[in-house]
């Protein structure tokens, strides 16, 4: 979280998340057409990965389903329901709902059912 719409936010959790994961070669990277995922800086770092950024077209949110999807859950199972004394706050009640909650407890069907964390377990032990 930031209080400006820039890349360098966007590509230090691009950056954390590699170092983190250490993606193949293929990684696509999904987003929105915000100006900050578009930008040279960011474009160039999904190149230094070999990944591929996946935007939506313009006024069509079903083309870039899956990451429309996270934020909609985003908004409307965390955000809408709270109201943050401080950006702290908020910063640490997102981190706990991505990392604790949607990753590892909430159950996704274009998943199987399963959670990201046990899909990709499941992925990587075959």
């Amino acid at each position: 979280m930031d209080t400006q719409m820039s890349a360098t936010l966007p590509l230090a959790a691009l950056q954390m998340a590699a170092r983190r994961r250490l993606p193949s070669p293929g990684l696509v990277h999904h987003s929105d057409r915000g100006s900050q995922y578009a930008s040279g800086l960011f474009q160039a770092a999904l190149a230094r990965m070999r990944a591929r950024g996946s935007m939506s077209r313009k006024g069509d949110c079903w083309d870039n389903a899956v990451v429309e999807s996270f934020f909609s859950s985003l908004k409307r199972e965390l955000m809408d329901e709270n109201i943050f004394e401080t950006r702290e706050v908020a910063r640490q009640a997102v981190f706990e709902f991505i990392e604790v909650f949607y990753n590892r407890q909430r159950r996704h069907s274009t998943l199987g059912y399963l959670t990201p964390y046990e899909f990709e377990r499941q992925a990587t032990a075959a």
